[in-house]
């Protein structure tokens, strides 16, 4: 099952910065990445923030419907990918084993 995951910058919230894609039964987390403007597989980034304390507060676990509507205005347009384009990166990349950025 995916889970799906709007980031704040601050404890405030306002306005979502990014989202993580997760299967947590298998390890692997698919994240917006900012700089590279694409989706990519970085199950160890979506890890340590969310298993951070720290960050409890900046983050919400939301539907996939909540999610589509999100992520245009946090990608500059670049939808999120379906479910089945999803798990076919998480097979493609393997066993989780941390970052791949």
């Amino acid at each position: 099952m995916l889970t799906y995951y709007v980031l704040y910058r601050t404890d405030q919230r306002g306005e979502p910065a990014g989202l993580f894609v997760v299967d947590a039964t298998n390890g692997h987390a698919m994240v917006w990445d900012h700089r590279h403007r694409a989706w990519t597989y970085n199950p160890g980034l979506a890890a340590r923030f969310l298993d951070d304390h720290r960050n409890f507060d900046r983050y919400d676990e939301v539907d996939r419907q909540t999610a589509d509507r999100l992520v245009p205005g946090m990608t500059g347009g670049v939808p999120l990918p379906d479910e089945v384009s999803i798990r076919s990166v998480f097979t493609r990349e393997g066993p989780a084993d941390g970052d791949r950025s």
